[in-house]
């Protein structure tokens, strides 16, 4: 690896190198900046640029406007090169300015740069580095960050090793940077993945601008799912030893020192905020929520009249996939879903499935006439589909091609019986070949036992929470329960043979979103579901809940119902969600229409030109004086 010296002299020797236009070697004069004033820039680092994996791609993809707005072309995002999500959301595109001649200086070293925009809103300038061009140099680097760190990396885990690499290179980049430019170079990393560099080079004495912002911390996300009662018991745990105990120490610690390391360190709530103060030994000095392009999700004037051609996608759904057992009033019925990564206690699917049990009861011990249809949306290890949800989709989609030839026959009878005049019998307008298949479709239709719980045939169904659970509680589907269960341990596409929408219609269809998550630090979805003109439920576990219930008055009129979680016992969470639910269910139909106009407009309330501020005073924190 070349040493800070080195590589400063490189990039002091390679000012005036042309920069690389379209991946070739072809070169362009470097634009002169000798009569500009000095100008500073942002770079934002992060694992998930031009990579989908989870929020922070959501994060960094849906502010892009906002900060290119702000920034223009001062404003870059940098990350690793995925060739395969690269080819779909990147586009080289070079201008000969310092983003080109700094990617040149790590070209000139043997690490290929791509410089060019992110195809998203806002199209910001992005720059992805190829990761191999660095491999031979991770052993070195492990060794520097168990000597200047004292972290020892653990040579088996691919993830981290990728890690240490994209560490190698963005340093080496930040600092090509700042020997170009002429103003201060301000760098945002996000996540721990994308932060080994910044403790690295703090370490070393650098006095670059950084600020670091954990969406979560890692160790957090496993204690949850553990420990019970974990906010209120924050100070008892020693964060590392537990990190120890769920083989994550090394990443705890990279963690841990980027958050001691930055100038400035922020988090996206106040929830997390006393995950850092605890776990991370740093209280925030400024949070960061997250917004959304809400923009993106308004209806407007078309909000009602998709909610009603969604639901009538899910109505069609719904008769495939129970009336071959028994049927029921789909006027009266209602859809309930939730949807997120498959963990099963910190999403609340264990307190939603069994809130939504007692909810059953207390529907059939008050004679209500609703049904509520609850879809549980994961991804869960499934092998395929299973037989019997394609068989009655299938034959589903058969009794509406006979239903339209045998309209369309009737139709050209009709017109002509009635030139004609006289009686008028519909019976004989059916020709003998559609009802003999209208027989036989109708006879292979019925089915003499229940309408599954899952839809997918699950590699582990013994072992499976959400089935264990369903078990637990016999939630079977009965003809009789009000609350029916479509468990799809997989994600939602317009590919999908059973729903035949995506994700986004299915919601439009959707009555009510449940997430009462027990561990959540920000919450993207129950954001999303409200933006759709959907009302949800959150918990003040959640730092969207908690955020929105501490700052917005009158919220669960708006549509957005607030578990109190925090403090409080499963039980006591019980009662509380299944309130919620069984209060919704008593609503009218103007009263839910009038509610999901006002869920829409109160995630206006949530769109990046609201909460942008958060990131603009962290960034002129950083580089105050003080910063």
């Amino acid at each position: 690896m070349k040493s800070n010296r080195l590589l400063t002299e490189n990039i002091t020797a390679s000012r005036n190198m042309q920069a690389v236009e379209k991946g070739t070697e072809d070169s362009i004069m470097a634009q002169s900046s000798a009569s500009t004033p000095p100008q500073n820039r942002l770079l934002e680092i992060g694992w998930e640029v031009c990579n989908q994996l989870g929020g922070i791609y959501t994060v960094l993809r849906s502010k892009a406007p906002e900060m290119v707005a702000e920034w223009g072309d001062r404003y870059a995002l940098v990350g690793p090169y995925n060739a395969s999500q690269a080819a779909i959301e990147f586009e080289e595109e070079y201008h000969g300015d310092e983003l080109d001649q700094a990617a040149v200086i790590l070209r000139e070293s043997g690490i290929d740069v791509k410089v060019g925009r992110w195809q998203v809103s806002g199209k910001p300038r992005a720059v992805l580095i190829d990761l191999e061009g660095v491999r031979d140099q991770v052993a070195a680097q492990n060794e520097r960050i168990l000597e200047k760190l004292d972290v020892d990396i653990p040579a088996d885990d691919d993830l981290v090793m990728d890690v240490v690499a994209f560490s190698i290179a963005a340093e080496q980049f930040v600092l090509a940077m700042e020997g170009i430019l002429k103003g201060t170079v301000l760098s945002h990393y996000h996540e721990w993945m994308a932060a080994v560099s910044l403790s690295l080079m703090k370490a070393d004495g650098w006095e670059g601008k950084a600020v670091f912002t954990t969406h979560a911390t890692l160790i957090g996300r496993y204690m949850a799912m553990n420990e019970e009662n974990f906010y209120s018991r924050l100070s008892e745990f020693d964060s590392d030893a537990e990190a120890a105990k769920y083989g994550i120490l090394a990443q705890h610690l990279l963690e841990k020192a980027a958050a001691q390391s930055c100038n400035v360190f922020t988090t996206v709530s106040g929830i997390t905020g006393q995950e850092c103060r605890h776990l991370l030994g740093r209280a925030p000095d400024e949070y960061v929520p997250n917004g959304l392009n809400v923009k993106r999700y308004l209806a407007l004037h078309e909000l009602q009249q998709l909610h009603a051609e969604n639901r009538s996608q899910l109505h069609d759904f719904t008769m495939g996939y129970f009336f071959p057992s028994y049927s029921f009033d789909l006027e009266q019925t209602l859809y309930f879903f939730t949807s997120g990564r498959f963990e099963f206690a910190n999403k609340g699917m264990d307190l939603t499935l069994e809130a939504l049990s007692a909810l059953n009861d207390r529907l059939i011990a008050s004679n209500s006439r609703k049904t509520v249809i609850f879809l549980l949306i994961t991804k869960a290890p499934v092998r395929s589909l299973a037989v019997h949800s394609l068989e009655y989709a299938t034959m589903f989609r058969e009794f509406k091609v006979i239903a339209r030839e045998v309209t369309e026959e009737i139709r050209k009878n009709l017109i002509r019986k009635l030139a004609a005049g006289g009686a008028l019998d519909l019976n004989e307008m059916v020709p003998e070949y559609w009802k003999l298949r209208i027989r036989r479709a109708q006879h292979a239709w019925t089915r003499d036992w229940l309408p599954p719980i899952v839809t997918h045939d699950v590699i582990d169904s013994d072992g499976d929470p959400v089935l264990n659970k369903l078990r637990d509680l016999e939630m079977f589907n009965n003809a009789h329960d009000k609350v029916k269960i479509v468990y799809h341990p997989d994600f939602v596409r317009s590919t999908n043979p059973l729903f035949n929408m995506d994700y986004e219609e299915l919601i439009r269809g959707c009555h009510l979103g449940v997430f009462p998550s027990a561990y959540e630090p920000w919450g993207y979805t129950p954001l999303e579901t409200l933006a759709m003109g959907i009302p949800a439920i959150s918990s003040d576990l959640a730092g969207f809940g908690a955020y929105a219930a501490e700052y917005r008055r009158l919220h669960q009129r708006a549509g957005l119902y607030v578990v109190n979680r925090n403090g409080r016992t499963k039980e006591e969470a019980v009662v509380q969600l299944t309130e919620m639910m069984f209060q919704f269910c008593q609503q009218e139909r103007r009263q839910r229409i009038a509610q999901r106009n006002r869920a829409e407009n109160f995630a206006q309330h949530f769109d990046w030109e609201q909460l942008i501020h958060h990131y603009r005073e962290a960034h002129a924190m950083a580089l105050s004086p003080e910063g």
